[in-house]
């Protein structure tokens, strides 16, 4: 029997397949960037407290282009939506990474910050995104799409290298520079070539219709009616939670482990972007061999308890790896990291596809864009902190932030426990409305 996944590559078709066939060119952009992430900031004067405050900076920014950005998908339409707005959210705020690096330390924090704020827009085209990316696709086929854009996602990895190479070469602040111009040409390129490749959908033309000249404000007012939709769905109201421990879990996780393996147990700079290589390809594994078979049961109570407690297992571990003596991390550091990385990939990869497929699977067809941006809107309020309370964590003692985030994988098995000890379970992908 064939793979579910290989045969839903095979027959994409229209949008997701342009959405997905786009998505590995973060690759060749962001994901070479991401990992020198933190570490950038801290080489140039930003310390722990402020990175955290500058994530949750972001996030609160976040909040608001969440709200709003189901109105504008509405109202422009899902294509034009993710194009201009992923210009907006990437490739200016790379050009503003790359100039932070010429500026002393002050001005540095103060460009850092800016670029979050205009990264934040990223919420209005994730919503778009998301809309483009599924509402032409058959529903039974939703969760096995989700599945090949992470792997897409996590295939980008194998780029790795070539920022490790960069950093060995020139150090790590020239290095990152030439990476974040590279990611404002390919980033460009991708949003070009995905607005020319997909079309607007079905159900973004009946909502451009309906929202033509209406004026903002009224749309706005309009998520009264929509709040009651998910205030009624207890489904809508979980996959709402579910989201938001995933979401602060990916908040601390990807803003702080690379500066607890660079900084506590002493990784050279130009290994550091072999990590998520490695977590990448472990989830790719997972993904063909194990989750590909859960991603279309009607029942997520268990994957869901998988994910949480192989996520629990790998933060946990990697809070108490000590630091290493000699002044630089030995086989044994490299060998811990590697079984903290076998649980964090499942964790990830089981985690992230059912967060996004609870929430689609739930959302209502015609309303999809303002739930889901409302969704949105509240996932962000809730991760917001987080940022914050990571860097003051991280300030302590660069081990508890990953004590938090196995924390927040208790309480989701706590939440799936409660949610589905009533005999609730997820809609089933083929037949739910």
């Amino acid at each position: 029997m064939a793979n579910p996944l290989v045969n839903t590559l095979i027959h994409l078709r229209g949008n997701p397949r342009a959405c997905t066939f786009t998505e590995p060119l973060w690759g060749l952009s962001m994901n070479l960037c991401l990992p020198y992430a933190s570490v950038y900031m801290l080489a140039l004067g930003v310390h722990d407290l402020q990175i955290g405050l500058i994530s949750s900076i972001g996030m609160v920014a976040q909040v608001v282009m969440g709200l709003l950005g189901g109105v504008i998908t509405d109202k422009l339409g899902r294509r034009l939506t993710t194009a201009l707005f992923d210009f907006i959210a990437w490739s200016i705020p790379c050009l503003i990474w790359f100039g932070v690096s010429f500026l002393n330390p002050r001005l540095a924090l103060w460009g850092f910050v800016a670029a979050s704020l205009v990264n934040s827009v990223l919420q209005v085209t994730q919503n778009s995104w998301d809309c483009l990316l599924v509402e032409d696709a058959e529903r039974e086929r939703i969760p096995h799409i989700y599945s090949l854009v992470m792997v897409g996602g996590h295939l980008s990895a194998l780029f790795a290298p070539i920022a490790a190479v960069l950093v060995a070469h020139f150090s790590l602040v020239p290095a990152v520079r030439i990476l974040y111009l590279n990611a404002f040409v390919v980033m460009t390129i991708k949003l070009v070539w995905l607005y020319l490749w997909s079309h607007e959908t079905d159900v973004g033309r009946i909502r451009m219709a309906a929202t033509r000249g209406q004026p903002l404000h009224r749309l706005l007012r309009q998520y009264a009616g929509v709040l009651q939709i998910i205030a009624r769905s207890p489904g809508t109201i979980f996959a709402l939670v579910i989201a938001a421990l995933v979401g602060a879990i990916n908040a601390v996780n990807n803003t702080f482990w690379q500066i607890i393996i660079s900084q506590k147990l002493l990784v050279p700079d130009a290994a550091l972007p072999f990590f998520p290589m490695v977590r990448s390809l472990l989830a790719i594994v997972f993904f063909f061999s194990i989750i590909h078979r859960v991603s279309g049961s009607s029942h997520f109570r268990w994957p869901l308890l998988a994910g949480f407690a192989a996520y629990f297992v790998g933060q946990l571990l990697v809070s108490q790896l000590p630091a290493p003596h000699g002044g630089r991390a030995g086989w044994a550091t490299y060998a811990a990291l590697g079984v903290c990385l076998l649980f964090d990939s499942f964790g990830v990869g089981m985690l992230a596809m059912l967060a996004e497929s609870i929430v689609a699977l739930h959302v209502d067809q015609a309303e999809r864009s303002r739930v889901m941006a409302v969704q949105r809107t509240a996932v962000m309020l809730a991760v917001a902190p987080f940022g914050w309370i990571g860097g003051a964590l991280s300030k302590a003692d660069r081990s508890w932030p990953f004590v938090l985030t196995a924390a927040l994988a208790v309480v989701g098995v706590v939440v799936t426990v409660a949610y589905y000890r009533g005999g609730r379970h997820a809609p089933s992908v083929p037949d739910a409305h």
